[in-house]
């Protein structure tokens, strides 16, 4: 089997126990299929991360430049939460990315900040994740400070799709823009949303390459923020063409619908494509074969759909890291 173009990386956060850690290492080890293919691994030194502060942002950071230890093959980072669950197959995903151009960067963004600017910008706080071993709460200074005159500040989403390149040129920080923006955030409760966002923005190389949008289904409640998604939602999962969905809440319904409708395997066994050569209906993969074939589904279409609909008319140029005048007053 060849699966470097896939890497699967797990970030266990440090607050689960040592054997928690371990047994997650030991069952990724004894899938037979994760055993051939060496393409999941898990990182063994954890990071705490917190909701709060930059943790988070230094758990992803981290989780990429091993990455691109790993493998020169892949094209894109797609980071990914606990709370979130694909709504395609890995074959739907591949072959969708295979045809488009390499160096498009999905990311939702906006540059009006509003409220967040007293709430979630110009507050300090310490992020215990960044310098103790144990865990602890983070907390608020007294102080606030003001917003940056060299860039301008973009929120959005933390998860993306982003491109290789991009990727190295946050980690391996060529030029200023990556570590200058990596050092103010180091103590802002809301460093994960705004720091792709707004490098991607703030980057003549990289600015026309974003696309305002993440492909991930998300239902907001009237305060903006993303509710759990149950059963209801299924046929609006189904309608939105997005690649994954969240947040859910643990061992709801909806992912055991979403697992038969949609991705068609059972639960503790690997989604079927097209390296799974078995007669059997109820065990497809028990026979290996190339992974490089790929047998993309309706999964495929739905997503072929969604990306025609953002780049038809050309509005995604529209789009594309605007600058609103209103979003703050300096």
């Amino acid at each position: 089997m060849f699966f470097d173009k896939v890497k699967y990386l797990i970030h266990l956060d440090k607050k689960a126990s040592k054997s928690e850690l371990n047994n997650l290492a030991l069952t990724v080890q004894s899938v037979p299929v994760f055993k051939a293919a060496q393409n999941v691994n898990v990182i063994g030194k954890a990071d705490f991360r917190y909701k709060i502060g930059s943790s988070a942002l230094a758990a992803t950071l981290h989780g990429a430049s091993i990455l691109l230890k790993l493998s020169k093959s892949w094209n894109w980072f797609i980071n990914l939460s606990a709370a979130d669950y694909p709504l395609v197959t890995q074959d739907d995903l591949l072959h969708i990315l295979s045809y488009l151009p390499k160096d498009l960067n999905f990311v939702n963004h906006s540059s009006y900040i509003g409220w967040r600017e007293s709430k979630k910008l110009k507050p300090i706080v310490v992020d215990p994740g960044l310098y103790l071993a144990e865990e602890s709460e983070v907390y608020y200074a007294t102080q606030k400070r003001e917003l940056p005159d060299a860039y301008r500040l973009f929120t959005g989403s933390s998860s993306a799709i982003l491109t290789r390149r991009f990727t190295e040129y946050c980690i391996l920080g060529s030029e200023n823009l990556p570590r200058t923006l990596l050092m103010y955030l180091s103590n802002s409760p809301s460093s994960e949303s705004v720091y792709f966002p707004t490098i991607l923005c703030n980057s003549r190389n990289f600015n026309r390459t974003t696309i305002n949008h993440n492909m991930l289904y998300a239902s907001f409640n009237s305060r903006s923020q993303a509710r759990r998604l149950n059963s209801s939602d299924f046929n609006d999962l189904l309608m939105s063409g997005a690649a994954f969905a969240s947040p859910f809440e643990a061992d709801d319904p909806v992912l055991d619908q979403i697992d038969h409708e949609l991705l068609h395997h059972n639960r503790d066994e690997p989604v079927p494509g097209g390296w799974c050569l078995g007669d059997s209906e109820t065990n497809k993969c028990s026979v290996w074969g190339d992974a490089e074939i790929l047998r993309p589904g309706p999964g495929a279409k739905r997503l072929e759909k969604k990306l025609l609909q953002l780049f038809s008319n050309g509005s995604y140029l529209s789009d594309q890291c605007q600058y609103e005048k209103s979003s703050s007053s300096r």
